[in-house]
């Protein structure tokens, strides 16, 4: 105990205690020794338990925090590192960045959600995925002896509602394959549908992955698209040597598929360390360029009113910047006025950033180019992207019959329980139970038709009716 006296003659108590590491620590400064005596003890007892916080960490602020411990030296993958920090930057900064860790309590997260909803319009979804980053700061903050408590615990996020999936039938795959016009991007889809892999999976495969006698891939590997702009080295994709659950599966292909592959290997002079399917190289410039002559802009008309009610004509620097405009029109104006200005040396063109892919096929190239495109012609009517295919292959095979257990190992499931919400998703599985219930109920009998039953007798009756109305109308007439 350090005992201190005060201009005024009064004397002060600091309570002291020795961490796990024996380095002396302060419990406070008290005005009688017996309650600095007490905290020293009770601080003491908390750090032997492994339950102290530093005072001294608590009192930085989030922003330093996050930027200083938590995110260079928390173990995570280059994706998921890449989603945390946009939620970070996006939704806990602004709000929280500012304020000292021992200063956020439940209360200051509960009102921090109720502004993400009312203020940010964030959805029910957005939230709960902030809220878990949120937790996994202050879980190991809590860990490292930061924080005494966590500030995040029994806080609740808006409910989100569980969509049913909607699995592609067999028909409907048919169609968007026919649409696909390209024979190797047909054969990726193939190849997607019948193995189940990954976007990430299937296009890391390589030649030396497929053995052709037994027909047998084998999933190694998985490339990771980045797509932050903050990377320094232009890298958009990482290769991972293990899957998402961290170990090797080996998947068994259909003899007509090996046999497509095998020859397309053949056609296209793979190796066996080459991309089984790589990305293609771009026909011809991949930039557009202005027209050398623009056209007049009093034949282009009118631009919509912009907020202030104002219309502005196409294919002007005013139009592109006041209506905002971003037709064709307006952007080769505004590329001319650019263009005239570096010639004039009044501008200076920015430095391309160049980015390496190392050949592995862009996911956003495939859908912009290939999928949404046949999609459009193939007229499903609802929203299918590529990852649905692996939806649709555990579906199909569980449907099928085929064991659980199996369908478990092929798509890479960590628990049998993932596997099991594909059970029942196709839009025929409760065909069954609607021939269960016409069996006990029975089929509907339709109405009786009136004049099928009485025959003749019926349709004398109504011509009977017929003619006395026209009688009736007759007599009425000759009245007047």
């Amino acid at each position: 105990m350090i005992v201190r006296s005060r201009k005024d003659g009064t004397q002060r108590y600091t309570g002291m205690y020795r961490e796990l590491s024996g380095r002396p620590r302060s419990a406070g400064t008290f005005a009688t020794d017996s309650q600095a005596l007490k905290m020293a003890t009770i601080a003491e007892a908390d750090a032997a338990a492994g339950r102290g916080a530093d005072p001294r960490r608590s009192r930085q602020t989030l922003r330093r925090y996050i930027e200083t411990e938590w995110l260079p030296h928390h173990v995570m993958e280059a994706s998921t590192a890449e989603s945390y920090r946009y939620l970070i930057n996006r939704y806990i900064l602004p709000e929280l960045g500012d304020l000292r860790m021992r200063d956020i309590h439940s209360t200051t997260v509960r009102e921090w959600i109720t502004r993400l909803t009312e203020v940010h319009g964030a959805r029910p979804a957005t939230i709960r995925n902030v809220k878990v980053v949120f937790d996994a700061m202050f879980t190991t903050a809590l860990t490292d002896h930061v924080v005494p408590v966590h500030p995040g615990r029994g806080v609740r996020t808006p409910p989100v509602a569980r969509k049913p999936r909607r699995i592609i039938t067999a028909a409907q795959f048919q169609a968007l394959y026919d649409a696909i016009p390209d024979d190797v991007m047909r054969l990726l889809v193939e190849t997607d549908i019948e193995s189940g892999l990954r976007w990430g999976e299937l296009t890391e495969l390589r030649v030396k992955d497929l053995d052709v006698a037994t027909g047998v891939v084998t999933v190694a590997r998985v490339a990771v698209h980045l797509r932050s702009t903050t990377r320094p080295d232009g890298v958009r994709f990482l290769v991972k040597h293990y899957p998402k659950d961290k170990e090797w599966r080996q998947v068994k292909l259909a003899e007509h598929l090996v046999t497509k592959l095998a020859t397309y290997i053949t056609t296209a002079g793979l190796g066996p360390d080459d991309l089984l399917f790589p990305q293609p190289q771009p026909q011809g410039s991949a930039i557009r360029r202005r027209p050398a002559e623009l056209p007049d802009t009093l034949a282009l008309g009118f631009t919509e009113p912009n907020s202030a009610g104002r219309r502005y004509r196409h294919g002007t620097l005013t139009a592109y910047q006041a209506a905002p405009c971003r037709c064709q029109h307006c952007k080769d104006a505004v590329a001319a006025y650019r263009a005239e200005r570096r010639a004039n040396g009044k501008d200076s063109p920015r430095t391309p950033r160049a980015v390496a892919g190392d050949g592995h096929l862009s996911n956003d190239w495939f859908r912009t180019t290939i999928w949404n495109p046949a999609l459009a012609a193939a007229g499903l009517g609802f929203r299918v992207t590529p990852h649905s295919l692996r939806h649709a292959h555990a579906s199909w095979l569980l449907a099928g019959g085929a064991d659980i257990l199996v369908v478990k190992e092929r798509l890479g499931h960590g628990s049998i329980t993932t596997t099991e919400k594909y059970l029942h998703t196709l839009p025929n599985a409760q065909d069954q139970a609607l021939q269960a219930l016409r069996a006990v109920r029975g089929e509907p009998k339709p109405p009786p038709d009136t004049a099928a039953l009485l025959g003749d007798t019926g349709r004398e009756l109504a011509e009977a009716r017929a003619a006395l109305a026209k009688f009736k109308e007759l007599a009425a007439a000759l009245d007047r």
